[in-house]
């Protein structure tokens, strides 16, 4: 059996703050209050660095079309 591994893309804070119009620091906010749904990465400094699933975003911008 042939299985193909989906791979989702992640975007930056910094990209999803760009699309929604908003401040990066917002986008990060609403990470860590849980409003957003972000991929935690290692530390590799100081700052926790986050990714944003791409389906996420979609369908948080779907909700509000309805």
């Amino acid at each position: 059996m042939d299985r193909h591994l989906e791979v989702e893309e992640l975007l930056t804070i910094s990209e999803v703050a760009q699309l929604l119009r908003v401040d990066a620091t917002t986008v990060r906010r609403w990470v860590k209050e849980g409003l957003l749904e972000g991929v935690r990465l290692p530390r590799a400094s100081q700052r926790q660095s986050y990714r944003i699933k791409r389906s996420t975003l979609e369908r948080l911008l779907g909700e509000g079309q309805k």
